[in-house]
């Protein structure tokens, strides 16, 4: 939590919307549950704690592993805590309320999403504070977050003004509203660049047209140091130090008179470091400073991007986050001792950065490490492996698949079972995508 900026803990969420979840019953829409489960609601599916291997479960079956999430969740809740950050982990990698209500209920001040229908999803679940990150010109989203804002109080929505004909559309659209909507001012993390303002001069405009809109509070700087051209280490803390200066030019021109508090943000899952870092050298302000990072892939974390990238392995010290997603498929053809398919494909598993790691291989109760087996292409439904003359895999075996890049996990899957390491299934998330 940020030293320097009083946080209510608000509500995990709705306890009414999530019991609903309990109640939903487990039928066809769900991959990879028993079929002998059918018309029973999740709640008592998840009483029976059936074995993920030899309770009915049917393949390809994506599980989460309970002792690895349980570690991350509170691996950034330290983190935060131990450098002064307020915490809104990014929900879309997920869209998964139960776990918004376990960041939330472990310290984080709300959810960063990243469009409208994400932000319906979390309100129906009671998610009281949102950063959306991006720009939001949509009239009939506007509308609808206003008529939120005037319906509940308590409610803190802020969003990205990145132009000023967004900021036109934006007041256009919430003319005639009670409640201002909080906006910050994306700074773009270089030429060619995601979204954002690129210089500090149009950031100067775009702050000028906010100030002119009676819709419209200015209270904050953010952006994302994930999309910085040729990211290292000096390019991604410039860019931090040069958003942390837009924020101090800002406050001493007066901007941010109305604001309460100054919300600067970063923070994606490969750099949250430089974040920490950058952030603690944040002078006194004329207002307390919301110090928001936004990092979300780690719940889950990966078997291959995010691994490969996370801050932890350039701190160790810090701790470890651990991949607590595995794929499980089934070898439904060996054709040749160089060849084996699996019954998993783009339709289960995340493909759009890597390829799914072969790693463990399952026969008879036994499981060892998938020697000389890897993934080597992925059709609609099935994953191509090669398989070397030490690899023991035989058709009817189950192959553990490690995964990269949580964000295209998550919504492939409605409903995914949360096993222990013995393999029992303890939860069930229901994700919303």
């Amino acid at each position: 939590m940020a030293a320097d900026s009083p946080i209510e803990k608000p509500a995990g969420g709705s306890s009414q919307a999530l019991q609903a979840l309990v109640e939903e019953r487990v039928d066809h829409r769900f991959k990879g549950l028993p079929p002998d489960a059918e018309g029973l609601t999740v709640g008592e599916l998840a009483a029976q704690r059936r074995n993920l291997f030899t309770g009915g479960f049917i393949t390809p079956v994506l599980c989460l592993s309970a002792e690895r999430l349980e570690h991350n969740l509170a691996l950034m809740e330290t983190y935060a805590t131990r450098h002064g950050l307020a915490f809104a982990p990014h929900g879309k990698t997920s869209m998964a309320p139960q776990l918004f209500a376990r960041q939330i209920e472990r310290g984080a001040w709300g959810i960063t999403l990243a469009v409208p229908h994400q932000v319906r999803v979390a309100r129906a679940f009671g998610v009281q504070r949102v950063f959306l990150a991006n720009e939001l010109v949509d009239a009939a989203a506007l509308k609808w977050i206003a008529a939120q804002l005037a319906a509940d109080p308590s409610f803190r929505f802020v969003c990205y003004v990145d132009s000023v004909r967004g900021v036109e559309l934006m007041d256009a659209a919430l003319r005639g509203t009670s409640r201002p909507v909080d906006v910050v001012i994306e700074l773009a993390a270089g030429d060619g660049a995601r979204t954002g303002v690129r210089t500090e001069a149009e950031c100067a405009a775009v702050a000028d047209a906010v100030a002119a809109a009676g819709t419209l509070r200015l209270v904050g700087v953010a952006g994302y140091e994930g999309e910085v051209p040729g990211a290292d280490p000096e390019r991604v803390r410039a860019w931090l130090r040069r958003l942390v200066a837009l924020a101090v030019d800002f406050d001493k021109a007066g901007r941010f008179a109305d604001a309460g508090e100054i919300v600067v943000s970063a923070g994606g899952s490969a750099w949250f470091d430089a974040v920490a870092d950058v952030f603690a050298e944040i002078p006194e302000l004329s207002q307390p400073v919301l110090k928001l990072l936004r990092s979300g892939a780690y719940v889950s974390h990966d078997d291959g991007h995010y691994k490969h990238l996370t801050p932890f392995n350039r701190v160790p010290e810090e701790g470890t986050l651990e991949p607590a997603f595995r794929l499980w498929a089934q070898v439904v053809s060996r054709p040749s001792a160089e060849q084996a398919f699996v019954n998993a494909g783009k339709r289960d598993a995340a493909y759009d950065l890597d390829l799914p790691f072969a790693q463990v291989v399952r026969r008879d109760g036994t499981e060892r490490p998938a020697t000389g087996v890897s993934v080597t292409a992925l059709s609609d439904q099935h994953a191509w492996l090669r398989t070397t003359p030490e690899a023991d895999v035989e058709v009817g075996d189950w192959v553990g698949l490690g995964l990269s890049h949580p964000c295209t996990s998550f919504d492939k899957w409605q409903l995914i079972p949360v096993a222990e390491a013995d393999g029992t299934v303890v939860d069930y998330i229901r994700t919303f995508f």
